[in-house]
């Protein structure tokens, strides 16, 4: 079957815009083939710096005739329906219609409706220069004369349909002023000349004659492989960072890797500022030596194959990062200089939100949050109050103003410099974390305080001024703050509960069924432990826990099952009588054993679960609830509920009562599913 190549030949797309660009194009051609009725058997979509380029192959030369049939309104209808119908099904009389009866409805308008099938060249040539009217950069630019949108300026586009052996036909359309046709062209440097192209495969094959390699993923490998070889023959190792080199892949065609060096002094510095001058400035890898410490050697990705083995470029490359290096020193030993409190008053001049103040307010708000804190985790007050304090001053450093990304471990490491206590410096980096589901979460106690208190100072000032996420927007990150205080929580095994508003502590709960879902926990167990007013969230998580352990065993299951047979028995009767049963049982009413003996052990596991809760002991809670099953079972072979007698009735609702409210004292039952 004949396929589709595509390809979108432009000036340098920036390597952040590269893979959901291909993504993007390859569903909206692809969306739009399938509303065309051309079924496609499968698609791949591929970019370089230079191109966007798409292979849809499976496609039929036609799409298919279609016929349906529209029903419309009944004989004698008003004439506003019969006018709406003949609109929706294109017809100009009701003659164009035919009648059809139904036995119970009587007899009805039909419209058959006939589309003859269309040529895919011809529904291509309409549905390609739409996608790309409609593609949707998150920046883009015109040029010229011309009022197309691109991200930069196109200079090709090809765009060729037809089988394996056939010469294809070449889709006619024009858009930016182009002319859709068959030539592309190779390496800007290394293979500049236009080449000629029929399909997806020889289209492959002459872009990698050409220098390009097309797939985003196996640059990355190419670089990946030829750097760590590289390193290793110098008895080093690539410190790895994904993010620049998927950054690093978008902005060559062809890699080539080669190793440069800088003045080891430089190692003076903290090696995190290195890395970070390094990457943000020349887009390099940085190395390590044997015994794990930073190398003074970093690995470049060159777009090119250098007739002098690369000594310019290395040199190059080595002469721009000794300058950036000499910025940083510079910087650094500045900002040692002066002590961290005494850039405190430059925060006053730092807005953190028109609503809620300066930085300066925020951290005035901070210290005193944090010496709440404090107490609450096992952390001294007045250290927790110094690293409060403390905690933004680095954000009016030299080094961070040139690395936002440094704030935090910038503080760590001025405050150590400045003979700080340990807990102190350390609060300094750790305040921000988590930052990432994979990010590490504070464990001492000061910096689990100032932790705390940071992110729950943020979430608690924005939801004072209603600002709050809305759908996927969230542009002051207070998802991820809730998250992180979640697992500062959770994971030190912390009894801490959130003193929030109602609506703030829904939002908790929110994110902590995101995150206990995403280990693996039930929709409904999680549901389950979680009351409107829980506020302690190591809580919620070990009662999901133990009740999953729970329902996992055969008595669990057995006892679940029970509990519905009687929830569902209480909800008909207390509707039925008009009132709710709470559970005071009569124990000279009790008239068989199964039901006396059902009394006795409800009485002895209620006493026993409350006991375990108070203790925080849910594993303990539910061992008791398991012990229910086989009265409950017994209960319910032996048992008529609703005896005749009706003091009798009124009892045995009140131990179902009894069973219920025992069994809601470690969760709500009645929402788990089964």
């Amino acid at each position: 079957m004949p396929e589709l190549l595509l390809e979108l030949f432009s000036e340098e797309i920036p390597a952040r815009f590269q893979r959901r660009a291909a993504e993007d194009l390859k569903k909206a051609v692809t969306n739009a083939l399938v509303d065309a009725g051309l079924v496609y058997e499968g698609a791949k979509a591929f970019v370089t710096p230079r191109r966007l380029a798409l292979s849809v192959s499976g496609l039929p030369a036609r799409s298919p005739d279609t016929r349906e049939e529209k029903k419309g309104p009944k004989l004698g209808a008003p004439q506003p329906a019969i006018d709406g119908f003949l609109r929706a099904a294109g017809l100009s009389s009701i003659d164009q219609a035919k009648v059809e009866s139904d036995p119970k409805k009587g007899d009805f308008y039909v419209a058959v409706i006939e589309k003859p099938g269309a040529d895919a060249v011809d529904l291509l040539s309409d549905i390609l220069p739409k996608v790309m009217t409609d593609f949707g950069w998150a920046k883009s630019m015109r040029w010229g004369s011309g009022s197309f949108n691109w991200v930069r300026p196109l200079r090709a586009i090809t765009a060729t349909f037809g089988t394996e052996n056939d010469e294809p036909v070449q889709i006619p359309f024009m858009i930016a002023g182009l002319e859709a046709g068959q030539t592309t062209f190779g390496h800007r440097f290394l293979a500049p000349d236009a080449i000629r192209v029929k399909r997806f495969d020889d289209y492959q094959i002459a872009l990698e004659r050409a220098k390009v390699v097309l797939d985003i993923d196996r640059r990355k490998d190419i670089i990946r492989t030829d750097a760590d070889n590289l390193a290793f023959a110098q008895g080093l190792s690539v410190i790895h960072d994904e993010g620049l080199l998927e950054e690093v892949a978008g902005l060559v065609e062809w890699p080539n890797v080669m190793m440069g060096s800088f003045d080891p002094e430089f190692l003076k510095l903290p090696e995190e500022v290195i890395i970070a001058t390094i990457r943000a400035n020349q887009k390099c890898f940085c190395l390590r030596d044997g015994s794990g410490k930073l190398a003074p050697n970093f690995i470049i990705t060159a777009n090119t194959i250098p007739a002098d083995g690369g000594a310019v470029v290395v040199a190059g490359n080595e002469r721009v990062i000794r300058a950036r290096l000499s910025d940083a020193a510079f910087f650094y030993q500045g900002d040692l200089a002066i002590p961290l409190e005494h850039g405190l008053p430059k925060l006053e001049d730092m807005v953190f939100h028109a609503k809620l103040g300066t930085q300066f307010a925020m951290v005035e708000r901070l210290v005193h949050l944090a010496a709440e804190i404090a107490p609450q985790v096992g952390a001294d007050v007045e250290m927790t109050r110094r690293a409060a304090m403390l905690a933004k001053a680095d954000l009016v450093t030299g080094m961070v103003g040139e690395f936002p990304e440094l704030q935090g471990l910038m503080g760590r490491y001025y405050a150590t410099a400045q003979k700080e206590p340990a807990a102190i410096a350390h609060a300094l980096e750790m305040h921000y974390k988590p930052v990432g589901p994979s990010d590490r979460v504070p464990t001492e106690p000061v910096s689990i305080a100032v932790a705390l208190a940071d992110k729950l100072n943020v979430l608690s000032g924005f939801w004072s001024i209603d600002e709050k996420p809305t759908g996927s927007r969230d542009p002051f990150a207070l998802r991820r703050a809730a998250l992180g205080v979640i697992r500062i929580i959770t994971e030190n095994g912390l009894k801490f509960p959130l003193k929030v508003e109602p609506d703030l502590l829904a939002f908790f709960h929110d994110r902590l069924k995101v995150t206990l879902r995403d280990a693996g926990a039930r929709h409904d167990l999680v549901d389950a432990v979680i009351a409107s007013d829980s506020n302690d969230m190591l809580q919620i998580t070990q009662r999901a826990e133990a009740l999953s352990s729970l329902l996992a065993s055969d008595d669990g299951a057995n006892l679940l099952a029970g509990y519905k047979r009687a929830a569902n028995i209480l909800a008909a009767e207390e509707k039925k009588d008009g009132k709710t049963f709470a559970g005071a049982v009569d124990q000279v009413a009790l008239k068989l054993p199964e039901e006396t003996a059902l009394a006795f052990a409800v009485d002895a596991v209620h006493a026993a679960v409350a006991a375990h809760v108070a203790k925080d002991d849910y594993k303990g809670a539910m061992a008791e609830l398991a012990t229910l099953r086989a009265p409950v079972d017994a209960f319910f072979t032996a048992v008529l509920v609703n005896d005749a007698d009706p003091a009798v009735r009124a009892n045995r609702l009140n131990l179902l009562a009894r069973l219920r409210d025992t069994m809601h004292l470690v969760a709500d039952f009645g929402k788990v599913a089964g």
